[in-house]
């Protein structure tokens, strides 16, 4: 199996003091992918802890053409200030809350309009395609944003697989429903099942991906393990995670907060700083970790990704379809 992961009842959450900084992390990756390479086994805890070993696991290529050339959050920040409201509505509450969820073994059903379905293991999915890593922005509705290494692999690359028919003009999908591993679930904060949708063309856009990892290492419980969505010119509650279940469907399928908040939450979701949301601005932004006292900053259309995107909404009103 090719993604390693922390055992079952292992603590979740991060101590800062043991966070790795980016530069020693890719040095050390460097070398112990290195090791590997050599046949070389037992290397001791004290030089590399059992994540860092994990990072080891996810090799991938950097996809230079959709990356960002922005520095990237700290691992610190990407890991411990998330929206994950199936493990608590607070920031801090998914790296704290996600320690008894167990991301594998995992399937994922593929339904709907299509030649080819069924139930596929995470790694039948995944196999035929090779991993990237994609540098993305992330710009959420709070009007908070990050910049962040996702590896994994184009969306289209694994819908075309499964050959949509021409009936399938969206893909709808799924979350897991787990309360027993996932407490926010026990509340009534939206519908259970989270559910999330595109329209097939918005799916098969190059920059849509399915992420398996972050920073080289495979997607903690708090980001999504162990695959997720993230269209980084949309805001960041798109971004379903833990995914199980992904469907093609000739209608436009039902988005869980659009279910909870219509006025406030379209189904489109697109980055866009001239339509506020109905209790706040979002011209402007705060970059995390760029400081206490930093100046928020303008937002950009389609959170910088204008060129790519576009045109898949030419001839839209988009403030009508938010």
């Amino acid at each position: 199996m090719w993604i390693r992961r922390r055992q079952p009842g292992d603590s979740a959450a991060i101590v800062a003091s043991e966070i790795t900084s980016e530069a020693t992390y890719l040095n050390r990756r460097a070398l112990l992918q290195a090791a590997l390479a050599a046949g070389v086994t037992g290397i001791g805890a004290a030089m590399w802890s059992d994540s860092e070993a994990a990072a080891a696991a996810l090799k991938f290529t950097r996809n230079a053409r959709f990356s960002t050339n922005e520095p990237p959050n700290s691992y610190e920040d990407i890991t411990g200030y998330n929206n994950f409201y199936e493990f608590g509505t607070d920031k801090s509450d998914p790296a704290a809350n996600s320690g008894r969820f167990k991301p594998e073994p995992w399937s994922v059903t593929i339904a709907g309009e299509a030649e080819q379905t069924g139930k596929f293991s995470l790694e039948d999915i995944l196999k035929p395609h090779a991993l990237e890593e994609r540098v993305y922005r992330l710009r959420c509705v709070e009007a908070w944003s990050m910049v962040i290494p996702w590896v994994g692999v184009p969306l289209a690359d694994v819908l075309q697989r499964f050959k949509p028919t021409s009936k399938a003009r969206y893909v709808a999908f799924k979350t897991v429903l787990r309360p027993e591993e996932m407490p926010g679930q026990r509340y009534n904060v939206l519908e259970w099942p989270y559910v999330e949708g595109l329209r097939i063309d918005e799916a098969m856009n190059p920059l849509s991906l399915l992420a398996v990892g972050v920073y080289g290492k495979s997607l903690p419980n708090q980001n999504g393990a162990p695959l997720r969505l993230v269209t980084p010119w949309k805001y960041g509650f798109k971004g379903i995670k833990s995914i199980v279940e992904i469907r093609f469907t000739e209608k436009q399928p039902p988005t869980s907060w659009n279910i909870s908040a219509p006025r406030e939450y379209g189904f489109f979701a697109n980055v866009n700083p001239n339509v506020d949301h109905p209790r706040w601005s979002q011209a402007r932004e705060r970059h995390i970790g760029a400081g206490l006292f930093n100046s928020r900053v303008p937002t950009r259309m389609f959170n910088g990704y204008e060129q790519e995107v576009a045109s898949l909404y030419r001839g839209m009103d988009l403030a009508k379809y938010y």
